[in-house]
């Protein structure tokens, strides 16, 4: 591949460069100069480039929890860029995926996207087009990594609660009055409130919109565990 010359000096944004750990654009692609050509695109852009020549290269380095993204050639002997994104999705591996590939047609674009890939593009691509696909799914991951710490955050929390305090919180998400918590759980409207202060103590919230906000962070498998 031929990415367009002279390449295109890009600085990454200030915030990316403020990061404590530097965003990862890893490469898997089967071809050493399109390798190379897309690696001297990154580090134009202010950004750090790994590259491997196949699917097990790259699983074998086992740098997943870098922050970053990922850039994926769809055909390689072994394993494909598809392969890989149905591994990671079924891993539980959100990192956001560009593909770009000499071979593909709507069937494989519409099945990466419907996966979650940011762009799927061809061969040549123009390096503009490129790194807004690369910035893009820079900025998914960091949203996602932020994300992912506060979900943890309120779950660390959340587990300090003891049972009642947890019913009660769940209760009060799903809209319901200290009244009716109390003829749900038998017990006065004076003790429902004071769970609720618990609660609110424990968690390190302020109103109950954040309440709220804290109960749909947590993860699903502790949800449902409160509300069985």
């Amino acid at each position: 591949m031929q990415l367009d010359q002279p390449l295109l000096r890009r600085s990454a944004p200030p915030q990316l460069r403020s990061e404590a750990e530097q965003p990862l654009v890893i490469i898997v692609d089967d071809h050493a100069p399109v390798r190379e050509a897309l690696s001297e695109l990154i580090l134009s852009a202010g950004l750090q480039p790994a590259c491997f020549a196949s699917t097990r290269e790259f699983l074998d380095a086992d740098i997943l929890d870098s922050p970053g993204c990922m850039i994926l050639d769809v055909r390689m002997p072994g394993a494909s860029g598809l392969d890989l994104q149905h591994h990671l999705a079924q891993s539980g591996n959100p990192k956001p995926i560009i593909f770009l590939t000499g071979h593909g047609d709507i069937p494989m674009t519409v099945q990466a996207m419907k996966a979650g890939a940011v762009d799927f593009l061809t061969k040549p691509v123009r390096d503009q087009t490129l790194l807004d696909a690369v910035f893009a799914g820079v900025a998914i991951d960091a949203a996602q990594r932020a994300k992912a710490r506060v979900a943890r955050l309120h779950a660390d929390r959340y587990k300090t609660l003891t049972r009642r305090e947890r019913q009660v919180m769940c209760a009060v998400a799903l809209g319901r009055l200290n009244k009716q918590i109390a003829f749900d759980l038998a017990i006065s409207e004076v003790t429902v409130k004071l769970h609720r202060s618990n609660v609110m103590h424990k968690m390190q919230l302020a109103s109950v919109g954040e309440l709220v906000r804290a109960w749909e962070a947590l993860p699903a498998e502790l949800r449902e565990k409160t509300e069985d």
